[in-house]
């Protein structure tokens, strides 16, 4: 019976963490960590904040992303690419996500009430209800314009932004101002290059995306373009701040990563574009989260 219950557990987290691609943390998570110690200095974050920082950060992009799984649920039974998804196959009720939605959005207020709390910082809490708006509304972008991919981008990197008001509020920035850039441009790149394979399906379904409205070949010259901004953008983060060559180490592969996701992707040969998403944005966001917070705890 124990091994019965712990296989039945193991396969509900699993369905759960692919409804709401909880791997995908990868992406934001170590910019709102660089984001932290960079506004933490010269001192360090202490353990009661990167730990509330982490609850933001999962309680916020968990209801997110559940929100974003309910909004699409219908297309996303229409997409052969897509049907299998827990929510369109059935394997989760439309009740339990409005549920984890509810409890993740709760785990995100509580965190930031946390900062109140116990660190004496009401901001992250008096952001929280707008910042939660700001991150769904995403979902409902691609049914009303094409720039769906920028909104995203932007949307995600309000988290190193609100990770600097949660540590020092009072040093916010236009330092600050550069991480989000870079994060918006690196984002929103690689999501023109993940919907390209849905460019037939949107533009059948009249779904605004820009590879539907503009082809795939422009959108993924407009994919490079956002990447040797985000490139440029974090060069700038570093002379900004004044950080050192562990973290230009960091800029130096994500720059040589986003090139090769670019160059494995074109618009005849789509097929590498889950290794250019998944595998490559992956290690982009812990190379440089590794190695900026390493400058700044070894400096």
């Amino acid at each position: 019976m124990p091994t019965d219950v712990l296989r039945s557990a193991r396969h509900a987290t699993a369905v759960w963490a692919e409804m709401i691609k909880f791997a995908h943390s990868v992406f934001a998570l170590p910019y709102a960590l660089l984001a932290t110690f960079l506004a933490a200095r010269p001192g360090l974050p202490t353990a009661t904040q990167l730990l509330l920082i982490l609850i933001c950060m999962v309680g916020a992009r968990s209801a997110a992303m559940t929100f974003n799984r309910l909004v699409d649920q219908r297309i996303d039974a229409e997409n052969p690419r897509t049907r299998g998804r827990p929510l369109p196959s059935g394997t989760i009720s439309r009740t339990a996500a409005w549920s984890f939605f509810a409890a993740s959005g709760g785990l995100f207020l509580l965190g930031c009430a946390g900062f109140w709390l116990l660190c004496d910082n009401p901001w992250p809490f008096g952001l929280s209800l707008p910042v939660l708006a700001l991150l769904c509304a995403y979902s409902l972008a691609k049914y009303v314009t094409r720039w769906s991919h920028l909104i995203l981008g932007a949307a995600i990197a309000l988290s190193p932004v609100a990770a600097w008001i949660a540590i020092n509020p009072h040093t916010l920035s236009w330092r600050a101002a550069l991480l989000m850039l870079a994060v918006t441009c690196w984002i929103a790149g690689f999501d023109l290059i993940y919907a390209c394979q849905d460019e037939r399906f949107d533009r059948r379904r009249g779904l605004f995306s820009l590879p539907a409205t503009m082809g795939v070949a422009a959108a993924l010259r407009l994919a490079r373009v956002l990447h040797l901004l985000t490139a440029l953008a974090l060069i700038s983060v570093g002379l900004a701040h004044q950080l050192g060559w562990l973290y230009y180490l960091g800029v130096a592969c994500v720059a040589a990563l986003l090139a090769y996701e670019n160059a494995i992707v074109s618009p005849r040969d789509l097929s590498r574009v889950d290794v250019a998403f998944f595998t490559i944005n992956g290690v982009v966001g812990v190379v440089l989260g590794v190695l900026g917070v390493l400058d700044i705890v070894l400096t």
